[in-house]
């Protein structure tokens, strides 16, 4: 397979969502981390910082890019032509909710696959908004993101 597209806010990423990259980087010829928009999610980070904060997380692969875009994930792939869409998923209400998405996606374009990546056991419970919140009580969030993201977590939160 050649291309694929692993969407999502990444606000703030976690180990989580770098254990699917680390997966999929060894599937793919080019992975593309796409810094989405989403206007139901309040973010904490802009989009540059987001796009900082991957670019940084995912420099020791060559073949992973990051991107952002502010429209439909399939007008991206469709514009870059990448057929293929990587979802992580934790547990059974991820998988409804990213199943509805792959079903639109096919809709809007038909060449779009989804594939679906369970997330390994140690980051099962993992939640970007679980991790904001722990930061904001103070707490220690060290063995769920890099040392990095919980400094500007702690900056933005503290």
């Amino acid at each position: 397979m050649k291309k694929a597209i692993y969407p999502g806010t990444f606000d703030p990423p976690t180990y989580g969502h770098i254990n699917v990259i680390e997966r999929i980087a060894c599937i793919f010829e080019t992975v593309t981390i796409l810094i989405a928009a989403n206007p139901s999610k309040n973010r904490l980070f802009s989009k540059q910082e987001r796009h900082d904060f991957m670019s940084r997380l995912t420099e020791r692969f060559s073949n992973v890019i990051v991107d952002t875009w502010d429209g439909l994930v399939v007008d991206y792939a469709r514009q870059k032509d990448i057929r293929v869409i990587v979802r992580g998923v934790r547990a059974l209400g991820d998988f409804n909710h990213e199943f509805e998405l792959a079903m639109l996606n096919k809709g809007l374009n038909p060449e779009i696959e989804t594939l679906f990546i369970p997330t390994d056991p140690r980051y099962f419970v993992l939640r970007s908004s679980t991790i904001k919140e722990i930061v904001s009580f103070g707490g220690d969030v060290s063995n769920l993101v890099p040392d990095f993201i919980e400094q500007e977590l702690r900056k933005k939160l503290l």
